[in-house]
This record gives structure tokens, C-alpha cells and sequence, in this order.
């Protein structure tokens, strides 16, 4: 049968995607397997914690005594093995989520230690990296990095000098973000843990999350870290919740982040639902799953577009720690051609052709293809790219992967049609 047939995809790449997935057949049963567990620890989190048809109400106003509100806190706290959580739709991105850690933890005087190198572009006017009103830096919190080895991995000769000067926090960024470095594994994040507790136990060690939950067994919190946090519409929001954030972690951090996010003396206490409750919920309840159909998504297309010539980042045989696939062009034009077929192969916005441009926050050009029901969605299939060297793409989500497919394959037609990569082969 022709799986294919109402699209207009060569019969050469239509060949090949159909050997690619012949052969991830032993990779997709690994995913479905982790998916699995990790659904049943959900699922446990759900029971244990008494959710109820009533936790979906939603309030308004101040939202006092809003019960689906700290039945949420509960269930991520219980699922990310955590003291406690903050989960609030109010939080705009990931980066306000980490943006309300940093400034709910650090002091004037603090240092900030991130141990992956830089962070994440968005960070860098938080940080102070870049001047501007409001950072870090303004408020007189220092910034220390360390840099990652030749091989781009954690230096934990290096991380363990660092720390003999006691840094307030300790911050590390699980996913690459816009770097050509391998993102790091749980048990990596763990060996960090344990250096940070035997050199200078007074530091908080943070983990940026992004795009890593449920792509493992265990969370960062699980193997030592103090505090995490990511976003609701990358993987824990299961494509379900619209908007919003979450901050895990110790109890006594996570009430300092709730007096950053509202108000010293009201933190969790206050911020109306408005009707999120459900979503938040159903979302976190599909995510494991949802979260396999990403990764099956990220190893397909690093299959698909190995055979066409690129390098990729993870390999599609390799061990993931996030749904985050690189795909390295070394031009701007395979680069737009791509993100142009991303866009062209959604359900959401295919008529839509995306052009580079100044987005807010960043330090070049960036290209965003993102054809979602909740807009800026990155659990849902998207791919985007700084334009500078390496002119790599970085391509995450596909919530049903058998239609995230079509935005890969309506990609690599496009690349072909322009001449712009090899034959297929295999």
C-alpha cells in the first residue's frame, strides 16, 4: 500500500523512507518502552495524588483555594520525584520559567556557575550577557561559565576547580539549545550532583530541562539536582496545555520562585486558573507518550537525511536524552529550503512560507517553521535555526508520528527539487 499516495513525494524518497523505517523498527520498540514506564509513572503520580473530576474547575480573580491549581503542583512534584512544583500557565515561555528561578534564587553578590558553557540565546540579556534593563548583572549577580571539552562534553576536572570557589548556583542546560554540542544525559547530570555536593554542598544546582522530559527513565531531580525547570509547550504540556511553565525542586527554592513569580508573603497561593486546569492535566497525563512520537519523529529524520548526505546530531542509532535533532547544512539556503518544507508539510499554516528574521531575545537572523495548534509549540513539529555557521536546524516534536512524517518528507522533497542535497541512498 501507498502510504503517500495524496502527496507529491518522488518515488525514489518514498523507497527510501520506507527502508529508513524498516530499519528503526528495533530503535522505535526502545522508545515505546521508555514511553511506557514512564506513562505508568504518570499514571501512578495521578492516583497517588487523588485527581479528581473537581481539579478541573478553573477560578478567576486571585485564585485562592484553587484546588486544581495544587493538585497539578502535586502531581509533577510526585512525577519528577520533588519536594514540591510550581505549575502555572501564567508562566509566558520556557525562559520565563527559568528566568523566575534565577531571579528567585540569586542575590546581589551571588555567582552563577553554568558548567555547559553559555546557555541558551534567550538567556543572554537575563544574565547580562548582552547589556540591558533588568538582568542579572544590573542587580549585581555574577556570571562564571565553564567551558565544555574538545569533544563538547562536560569537563568535570574543570566543573570540580570551579566549584572550590562556592558559587551560589550552579546551572546547567540539559538540552544544546542553538550549540553544536552534544546534549547531556541524566546520568552526566548526575556525576555533576555528586561533584557539587562533595566540593560545595551550599550551591543550588539548577537544570534547565527543556525538551528532556520523559526521554529518560529518570529526571535530573531524581539523580541530585536542587531545582529544574522547563515549559508547558515542549514535552510535559503533551500538546495540550496553551501556554505556561513549571519549576521543580526543593521545597524551600521552589516557595522562593512562587514569592518571584507573584508576590513576597502570597507565592503559590494566588493566580486564577482561568479554565487550564484540564489541559494542564490531560496534557501531562499524554506527554509520555506524546513524548515517544517525538523521539520517533527526531530518529526518523536523522535516519532520512543521513541517506541524503547531512550530518546529524544525535545519529539515528544513537542514545537520546532529548527530542532535539540537529541537522547541519553548512548553508543558508539548505537551511530555509528545509524549515520552508517543515512549514509546507504541516496541518496547521502550510500555506505559510517562513522567512529569517530579527526574533526578539536572539543574536542573529532566525528561521522558525512551526505549523502547531498552540503557536511556538515545540513539542508539536518544528524546526528553526540561527542563521550563522554551521547553518544547522534544529528540529523537535511530532505529536502522531505517522503525520509529523510528511513534514520530513515534504522537507527533503523540497531539498531535492532545489538541488539541494544528494540523490537518496541508502
Amino acid at each position: 500500500m501507498d502510504y503517500y499516495y495524496k502527496f507529491d513525494f518522488s518515488p525514489e524518497l518514498v523507497r527510501l523512507a520506507s527502508q529508513v523505517e524498516q530499519r528503526l523498527a528495533p530503535r522505535f520498540q526502545e522508545i515505546d518502552k521508555i514511553g511506557r514506564i514512564n506513562s505508568q509513572k504518570v499514571h501512578y503520580a495521578f492516583r497517588s495524588c487523588a485527581v479528581s473530576d473537581s481539579h478541573f474547575v478553573g477560578t478567576t480573580g486571585y485564585g485562592y483555594d484553587d484546588r486544581g491549581r495544587t493538585v497539578i503542583d502535586r502531581v509533577y512534584a510526585a512525577t519528577f520525584g520533588a519536594e514540591d512544583a510550581l505549575v502555572r500557565h501564567f508562566m509566558l515561555s520556557g525562559t520565563h520559567a527559568l528566568t523566575t528561578a534565577l531571579f528567585g534564587i540569586l542575590r546581589p553578590g551571588d555567582v552563577m556557575l553554568s558548567v555547559a558553557g553559555k546557555p541558551y540565546d534567550t538567556l543572554d540579556k537575563v544574565i547580562g550577557l548582552r547589556p540591558t534593563c533588568g538582568s542579572l548583572a544590573e542587580f549585581g549577580i555574577l556570571y562564571r561559565q565553564v567551558e565544555l571539552d574538545e569533544a563538547g562534553r562536560l569537563d568535570y576536572e574543570a566543573i570540580e576547580r570551579a566549584l572550590k570557589d562556592h558559587p551560589a548556583m550552579v546551572y546547567l542546560q540539559r538540552s544544546r539549545g542553538y550549540a553544536v554540542r552534544p546534549s547531556i544525559f541524566v546520568e552526566e547530570i548526575a556525576e555533576v550532583a555528586r561533584l557539587v555536593k562533595k566540593v560545595s554542598p551550599e550551591s543550588v544546582f539548577f537544570v534547565d530541562n527543556c525538551y528532556g522530559e520523559f526521554v529518560e527513565l529518570q529526571e535530573p531531580i531524581e539523580v541530585g539536582a536542587d531545582l529544574m525547570a522547563g515549559s508547558l509547550i515542549k514535552n510535559p504540556g503533551g500538546s495540550m496545555a496553551e501556554c505556561g511553565g513549571y519549576i521543580v525542586g526543593r521545597e524551600k527554592l521552589v516557595q522562593r520562585c512562587a514569592y518571584r513569580l507573584t508576590s513576597p508573603g502570597l507565592g503559590k497561593e494566588v493566580g486564577p486558573s482561568l479554565g487550564q486546569n484540564r489541559n494542564l492535566l490531560r496534557g501531562f497525563y499524554f506527554a509520555p507518550s506524546i513524548t515517544a512520537n517525538a523521539l520517533k519523529t527526531a530518529v526518523f529524520a536523522a535516519a532520512l537525511f543521513e541517506a541524503l548526505g547531512f550530518t546529524c546530531s544525535p545519529r539515528w542509532d544513537a542514545p537520546r536524552t532529548d527530542i532535539v535533532e540537529q541537522i547541519i547544512f553548512h548553508a543558508p539556503e539548505p537551511l530555509v529550503a528545509f524549515c520552508q518544507g517543515v512549514q509546507a508539510g504541516s496541518a496547521i499554516d502550510a500555506f505559510v512560507r517562513p522567512e529569517p528574521w530579527a526574533m526578539p531575545g536572539y543574536t542573529n537572523e532566525v528561521i522558525m517553521a512551526a505549523g502547531a495548534f498552540v503557536q511556538g509549540s515545540s513539542i508539536e513539529l518544528s524546526a528553526d535555526g540561527p542563521l550563522r555557521e554551521p547553518y544547522a536546524a534544529y528540529m523537535q516534536g511530532g505529536i502522531i508520528f505517522d503525520t509529523a512524517q510528511i513534514g520530513i518528507l515534504t522537507a527533503a522533497q523540497k531539498l531535492l527539487d532545489e538541488k539541494l542535497a544528494e540523490a537518496p541512498r541508502w
